[in-house]
């Protein structure tokens, strides 16, 4: 089954924390914090809609000038989500700049800031390159089940953490994975095509099982199937691909349980390791977790393909002891 979801490491395990999220059927991508961001792509860059910060500490919001810079003058629009406070910082950060000349522009790069005020509410507001990035259309709106993002084919949760301050969590998850089996489509002599998309759509919006699908054959035109006869012939329909990233939080049983639920059964989980286990106390004083803590997370969670990352300089050469207790720890 070919992954929908394309995630990596912006910068190396001591690097500024961010992931990169490429969608590989679309062309976009988003981003899990806003660390330095020199080590992406222009062309990757100009690829994200969405960005989800866990919070604005310097290492996790360094690179939003950057993304600012590259998409300054584009007809692009970027949706951002952080923590309280958040809609203040982003405003702060564009009110360092001068924008005189903007309206000028032909094109309106846009940003959509939201800040999570809590499990359940959230507020919202715009800012355009053509308006001077003076914030507008600002308004607060409820989150259902911890959901901050709900598109066609995916959603994005967030776990609210204790890093001294409000920390979000995150956790990407597909609704259903569409895989089409080339074979079978061989077998009843059709053809891809923009059909298989309108044939994806009707399955993830759930529609009757009666409803008319129109096809493409090779060479001989259209024909017409009923949609639960194509969903049981031609593609194969699994539970969907989950990516999940934590980063900056004490371990505590609250916070603990947290990570666990929002994190169980990813395929990727990206979670912070900053010290070893002999640093327990200075891990609780700085907020942060140990290579142990996270490993029993991830454990406790029952994900498939556990990153640790967020390693302390102070292990830039002994990298394979936080490895190793993580390990441990994730096995059990």
């Amino acid at each position: 089954m070919k992954p929908v979801f394309h995630p990596a490491l912006v910068n190396d395990v001591f690097g500024d924390p961010a992931v990169y999220v490429d969608f590989l059927f679309e062309k976009r991508a988003l981003l899990f914090d806003l660390g330095d961001l020199r080590n992406l792509a222009t062309r990757k860059i100009l690829r994200v809609r969405d960005v989800f910060v866990s919070h604005a500490h310097m290492d996790h919001f360094f690179g939003f000038d950057w993304l600012l810079r590259l998409c300054l003058g584009r007809e692009i629009r970027i949706r951002l989500f952080g923590p309280a406070g958040f809609l203040g910082q982003v405003e702060a950060k564009l009110a360092g700049y001068t924008w005189n000349l903007v309206e000028n522009y032909d094109t309106d790069f846009t940003l959509d800031a939201t800040e999570v005020l809590s499990e359940t509410e959230a507020r919202s507001a715009r800012f355009r390159c053509r308006a001077e990035f003076r914030r507008e259309n600002e308004h607060e709106w409820t989150i259902s089940d911890g959901v901050l993002l709900d598109e066609e084919n995916h959603t994005v949760r967030f776990g609210l953490l204790d890093h001294k301050i409000p920390c979000l969590a995150f956790a990407l998850q597909e609704k259903l994975h569409v895989n089409i089996w080339k074979n079978r489509l061989d077998d009843l002599d059709l053809e891809p095509g923009p059909w298989l998309q309108s044939f994806k759509r009707s399955v993830l919006d759930g529609l009757p099982g009666d409803t008319p699908i129109t096809a493409r054959r090779r060479g001989r035109g259209e024909i017409t199937f009923r949609l639960d006869y194509l969903a049981g012939t031609i593609a194969h329909i699994s539970t969907g691909q989950k990516i999940a990233y934590v980063t900056d939080a004490v371990y505590h049983d609250a916070n603990a349980e947290r990570i666990v639920q929002l994190a169980k059964g990813a395929d990727e989980f990206f979670i912070e390791a900053v010290f070893g286990e002999e640093l327990v106390e200075r891990a609780a004083q700085k907020y942060h977790l140990t290579a142990r803590q996270a490993g029993s997370l991830a454990q406790r969670a029952g994900v498939k393909f556990p990153v640790p990352f967020h390693f302390s300089p102070i292990y830039h050469d002994r990298e394979y002891e936080l490895r190793e207790e993580f390990e441990r720890a994730f096995r059990g």
